[in-house]
């Protein structure tokens, strides 16, 4: 954070950083993200910011004291780290100029000049007015300071007048109530300021508003701030996966078959046999890049993380909702609701000829599971619906004009026992892999669910969200494989009865998830294109919106 330490719910900050106070007067719910949960996400013009400010972000020129100031003509240091006890504030002033015991403090910005009669923004004032107050309780003399607008090369002089000084205390004192809350700030509505922000992706202020009845018209598209890194998988056994520079290197017996930038990483999967050297698993904890690993068969057993995600107050809602068998049926039942339905379409989808009787079938379960009472019921009306679609499955795969025949019969798994649910296995780990890092990086323990039951290494919180998602990406993905002819009986191996993928296959099945998790639809709800891999993190975002009291309910996803 540079100038002070981040908040925690429910406890007053010693010291409030400055620039954490301008972000409370540009947006209180920035502020709360920010500062409260802990979370930031770059983006174009937060990179320009800090590519601007390296220079005067550099501590040069001597800072002396005020004593030591007044026998000086002039001074001038950068990258100064000031705080008032009696202010209680903390800043880090990006310069500060002087002239014997008179200081002013100058703050670099990297945008353009506003057209208003005050000459900044009222969260640059207040921002350098903290500023100000701080070096006078150092014992300096300020009457003013100075924002540069790097933009517009605008030098704009801020008077440190008394009015100006009572709104900056009180916004102090208002952050600081809010920080202590446990509420977010609601969003602001259809601001101007949202579509920019680089924590649009996180706050989700039209899409909230709009669940929650404040916006009527459909909400602006979310653009992600940088979503150019992709997952990175490494399958060759007694691969070694190691650090250079600011790429990952792949060796094999000693040869480089692979470098990937770590910049283009999201995340690295490892199967089976593969070592990751401690620098290289170092440098993606420190870049928050998860580690997931996988058997050499491909289920999904245990991740790697740098620190968990500091949003607590989250987790802890998490907690006492799982624990409330009310709470969890709500959520429950629309997980569900939303899996049953999406089978529906899809079925419909790729059999033309589907029975009525099916589809009225699954309709109808659909609708029992939004009024299931325990969850004994709802497990009933989940296997029910199962049992109908997987009956259908097989009517799917299409036959003939060189596409393999596939013959299904019927779910079944550890050990698969046929072609078809050895892919649908294979696709479901893939899809509990990304779940589960999508879960961590939005702030929830995925571990623990609100349908699934907690088991010990199971990400139960993870298969929950996953199950309006099974038809759409999953079964899909193995629809796509079987009905385009890309994979073959020949490319599976049968031991004992079980059937698994060799791994040239394997490899198909992860290049076909992926285009499958790259592929951009149309939200049925918010109406603005997006991939699915966006998709589940703003359902993640939302279960949170929910469990934090902004939303009445949790939106399943459902396509048309």
């Amino acid at each position: 954070m540079g100038d002070g330490q981040k908040a925690i719910a429910g406890e007053q900050p010693d010291l409030l950083p400055v620039r954490m106070l301008n972000e409370f007067v540009y947006c209180p719910r920035l502020f709360y993200i920010e500062f409260v949960e802990g979370e930031f996400e770059e983006s174009a013009d937060t990179l320009d910011g800090s590519f601007r400010h390296k220079r005067v972000d550099k501590e040069t020129g001597e800072m002396p004291s005020a004593e030591e100031a007044e026998s000086l003509e002039r001074f001038h240091a950068r990258s100064v780290l000031l705080s008032g006890e009696e202010c209680g504030l903390v800043a880090k002033i990006d310069v500060v100029e002087g002239e014997g015991s008179k200081a002013s403090p100058v703050d670099y910005k990297r945008g353009m000049k506003p057209g208003i009669p005050e000459g900044a923004w009222l969260a640059d004032r207040v921002q350098l007015c903290a500023q100000g107050l701080i070096l006078r309780e150092n014992g300096f003399e300020c009457d003013s300071g100075i924002v540069y607008y790097a933009g517009s090369t605008a030098r704009v002089e801020v008077k440190l007048t008394q009015e100006l000084i009572e709104k900056t205390l009180e916004f102090a004192r208002k952050a600081k109530e809010t920080a202590t809350g446990k509420e977010i700030p609601p969003p602001l509505e259809d601001s101007p300021k949202c579509p920019r922000c680089s924590l649009v992706g996180i706050c989700l202020p039209d899409e909230t508003n709009q669940l929650s009845g404040r916006l009527a018209k459909e909400p602006r598209r979310i653009v992600p701030s940088l979503d150019e890194a992709l997952p990175l998988y490494v399958q060759e056994q007694g691969a070694a996966v190691t650090k250079c520079g600011n790429e990952l290197v792949i060796k094999l017996k000693g040869t480089v078959i692979s470098r990937v930038r770590l910049i283009d990483v999201s995340q690295l999967s490892v199967f089976g046999n593969v070592q990751v050297t401690t620098q290289a698993l170092r440098e993606l904890c420190d870049r928050n890049i998860p580690l997931c690993h996988f058997s050499h068969g491909g289920w999904f057993y245990a991740i790697t993380h740098g620190m968990a995600h500091k949003n607590v107050e989250l987790r802890r809602k998490q907690f006492a909702l799982s624990d409330s068998p009310d709470g969890s049926m709500r959520l429950a039942r629309a997980f569900i609701n939303g899996k049953i339905r999406n089978c529906r379409t899809l079925l419909r989808r790729n059999n033309p000829a589907a029975s009525s009787e099916a589809l009225n079938g699954l309709s109808g379960c659909a609708e029992q599971a939004l009024n299931a009472i325990t969850s004994e019921e709802l497990l009933g009306i989940e296997g029910n619906a199962a049992r109908i679609y997987f009956m259908h499955f097989g009517e799917m795969l299409k036959a003939g004009k060189g596409v393999a025949s596939f013959d299904f019969q019927g779910r079944n798994r550890r050990p698969p026992r046929d072609p078809v649910n050895a892919l649908l296995s294979y696709a479901y780990s893939l899809m509990a892999k990304d779940f589960t890092v999508t879960l961590l990086a939005t702030g929830f323990d995925p571990y623990l669910g609100f349908f699934h039951a907690p088991k010990y290494g199971k990400p139960a919180l993870s298969l929950d969200l996953m199950e309006e998602f099974r038809p759409l990406i999953g079964d899909s993905t193995v629809l796509t494989l079987i009905n385009n002819d890309s994979i073959r009986l020949e490319d599976f191996v049968e031991r004992a009865g079980a059937v698994a993928l060799k791994p040239g296959a394997r490899k198909k099945v992860i290049q076909a998830y992926e285009r499958r998790m790259e592929m951009r639809i149309t939200h049925p709800t918010f109406k603005y294109s997006l991939n699915y891999r966006r998709v589940i993190e703003v359902q993640a975002r939302l279960l949170s919106r929910f469990l934090c009291g902004e939303l009445p309910n949790y939106p399943a996803f459902c396509t048309r």
